[in-house]
């Protein structure tokens, strides 16, 4: 008989069959798909940005749900605890812009390829293409799990890190919460997170592929401001997306389901509005024969050009000798505060995680074992817990995978 099973092999299912077995347990990890760490392998592109190297003050900061329940795992088993455990293993890290921390090789492959086989030599028991169909309990107390094909596994105690529903081609299909409900524990509403928005305007299709850097986006409804980020952003087919505008869509989710948002984009956020005026004068001096359509080249990308032309009120045939103060302040005005309509969030195939989950109030902090039922654990992206991007949300895959593991205890029923 196992002493723990552990369901999913993601990150946060890793870090706990790893941590277990280190205990001395008999770990047997789960997996459906055919291999370990699908969705690992496409996290940052490919490149797997597995942590945020700030202080752990700063870490919990960007935990967008339920913070203070990350509190106890995330100083149990810390950023720089993950990033040494990686390094010893023989895998060199590199840190970049925002403290994010990736593989120096730049390939997740090579952060799976190495926890498989700490997962090896600690002794794991790794069944792939198993899939678990329920998580067996007598009265409150956790005997084992059952498979899809009814075979059936014993154990004591029983690990949930089965991931959430975002990106379900790599098996991120919701069993983790339908075996919490199974056993009593109250699932939180569930949305889409990490998410591009649709916008409402029809000239969105135009700037489809449009990347923008160092712009400043403020997400807003009414007068009240939710969210503000400088960094990267996408305009795509049906809207926006990238860096500063992905974390976005987890601080706002709630408020777009009462009515649209407002996204402002400060194009030119190095200069103030009378800085740019200044730039306009001189520009405009330098092409005053010039049609206004033609003479934005050196101030705006040239996808951009057009959309800012037909939204500035300007006439795109006018000189810009004639241009006039008021119709300046306009162009500026625009520039600094380019706004456009959101209308929602893609679905769970474009989101990067999912927010909402297994109530923690309904689990240890310390431990992630169910107050519910005994020997039940969860971990990851199945708990109601998430965060911005920059390696944030795998810290606490790690993090809570390790609290799991750790706090498992071996030959249960010796």
């Amino acid at each position: 008989m196992d002493d723990v099973i552990v369901i999913g092999g993601g990150a946060a299912g890793m870090m706990a069959a790893l941590t277990a077995a280190k205990k001395g347990c008999r770990v047997r990890l789960l997996e459906k798909n055919e291999k370990l760490g699908k969705k690992l392998y496409i996290t940052g592109k490919g490149r797997c940005n597995l942590t945020n190297g700030a202080d752990m003050e700063d870490v919990l900061n960007h935990v967008v749900s339920n913070w203070k329940f990350l509190y106890s795992a995330f100083y149990g088993f810390s950023n720089r605890d993950m990033m040494e455990l990686l390094e010893r293993a023989g895998l060199p890290l590199k840190t970049e812009r925002g403290n994010r921390v990736f593989p120096a090789s730049d390939k997740s492959s090579d952060v799976i390829r190495t926890l498989q086989r700490l997962l090896q030599e600690a002794g794991v028991r790794i069944c792939l293409g198993c899939q678990a169909d329920a998580v067996l309990t007598e009265g409150s107390v956790c005997t084992g799990v059952r498979l899809t094909d009814g075979r059936f596994y014993p154990a004591g105690q029983v690990i949930v890190a089965t991931g959430g529903l975002s990106y379900p081609s790599t098996g991120s299909t919701g069993d983790g919460y339908r075996f919490a409900s199974a056993c009593g524990h109250k699932v939180t509403e569930l949305s889409p997170a990490l998410v591009p928005f649709c916008a409402e305007e029809d000239w969105i299709g135009r700037l489809q592929g449009l990347s923008l850097k160092n712009v400043s986006v403020k997400l807003s409804q009414g007068k009240k401001v939710y969210y503000e980020e400088f960094g990267e952003m996408l305009f795509t087919h049906f809207g926006v997306s990238g860096p500063a505008v992905l974390s976005g869509s987890s601080v706002t989710a709630r408020y777009l389901k009462k009515g649209p948002l407002t996204l402002t984009i400060d194009l030119k956020p190095a200069l103030t509005e009378e800085q740019l005026d200044q730039r306009l004068v001189r520009d405009f001096a330098a092409l005053q024969n010039k049609q206004f359509k033609n003479a934005l080249q050196g101030l705006l990308p040239a996808k951009l050009i057009p959309v800012t032309v037909e939204r500035s009120g300007i006439d795109p045939e006018k000189q810009v000798n004639a241009i006039t103060r008021k119709e300046r302040e306009q162009l500026v005005r625009l520039i600094k505060h380019f706004t456009l309509t959101l209308t929602g969030l893609r679905d769970y195939h474009e989101a990067i995680i999912t927010q909402g989950g297994i109530s923690v109030k309904e689990i240890d902090p310390a431990t992630m074992e169910s107050k519910l039922v005994k020997g039940l654990f969860f971990a990851g992206e199945v708990l109601d817990v998430d965060a911005v991007t920059g390696g944030y949300n795998l810290q606490i895959a790690w993090s809570t995978g390790y609290a799991a593991g750790s706090h498992c205890r071996a030959a249960v029923f010796d």
